[in-house]
């Protein structure tokens, strides 16, 4: 099977790329460097006509970044998704999607499920469901994958303010599951060799690392495990930028699992090594 990896400048591409040429898969890159910069009519010229599967790990999950620029967002999470979504449909090429629990409004008392609607109240969440309902109708062979919280986006913003108030507002109100990138390329790479074995499992899919936690404990977990972030002091308070959060993101996997065989790993044992990769130092992985 011929896949092509669509990736910007972030790592969670070059680690899923990384991964899928473990396999014996046929593996091409597409880098996107700007969304300004993708002209549909390309796609033609971009995407090699032997292709026969897109996986699209341009992967948008801060909310506080869509807020401040929508335009761009809306490329990244719709524009650019609908326009391999056309190229796939009038090819018959397999796509791979990426979204986020920020589809969700978190009302609900328990984990969400992947039929539950999405009723999104943020930029991100509007345009990933936009995506998602779009992609439903105009592509029969998709695979939306919906994740939890970014552990990176997570450490970068502590990381943040260790450069500058030592004080960090975090909430034990917001509840969810954060998902590392090396575990998310896991995932992904399980899900393309389903695919490749001929297995009709179309729709869509939700994933999220092992362990329910709430926004203030995971950032004392996130100071705790690096040294680096051992001066700033997590406080139990809502900060202004939660209002883009969702009160509960939990994300029930059990559908990945029996489908593929995927099972949830703990994203605690991942945070020193996503903290590296961040940083562009991390060491291969041990198997």
């Amino acid at each position: 099977m011929n896949v092509l990896v669509v990736h910007d400048y972030g790592p969670l591409g070059r680690l899923v790329l990384e991964t899928l040429r473990g396999t014996s898969l046929a593996i091409r890159p597409l880098l996107i460097r700007s969304p300004d910069g993708v002209d549909p009519a390309a796609l033609e010229d971009w995407i090699p006509e032997e292709t026969d599967l897109i996986v699209n790990t341009l992967w948008h999950n801060d909310p506080e970044a869509a807020e401040r620029d929508p335009e761009t967002i809306r490329e990244w999470t719709f524009s650019i998704p609908m326009a391999l979504a056309e190229h796939a449909r009038a090819h018959d090429i397999a796509l791979i999607q990426l979204s986020t629990c920020y589809v969700f409004d978190g009302r609900k008392q328990s984990a969400y499920i992947t039929s539950n609607p999405g009723q999104p109240f943020s930029q991100l969440g509007n345009w990933q469901w936009e995506c998602e309902q779009a992609l439903r109708t105009l592509l029969p062979r998709h695979l939306i994958l919906r994740t939890g919280w970014s552990l990176d986006r997570f450490i970068r913003k502590i990381s943040a303010s260790a450069e500058g108030a030592t004080q960090l507002e975090l909430s034990s109100r917001h509840r969810g599951q954060p998902v590392a990138l090396r575990d998310l390329a896991r995932v992904i790479r399980a899900l393309v060799l389903q695919i490749d074995c001929g297995a009709e499992v179309w729709g869509t899919y939700q994933y999220a690392g092992a362990e329910e936690i709430s926004q203030y404990e995971l950032g004392l977990e996130i100071v705790n495990a690096l040294p680096e972030l051992s001066e700033v002091h997590v406080v139990d308070k809502v900060p202004a930028w939660a209002k883009l959060e969702p009160e509960n993101t939990t994300l029930g996997c059990i559908k990945i699992r029996n489908t593929f065989g995927v099972k949830q790993h703990p994203w605690r044992t991942r945070l020193k090594e996503e903290a590296a990769l961040i940083a562009g130092t991390a060491q291969p992985e041990t198997h």
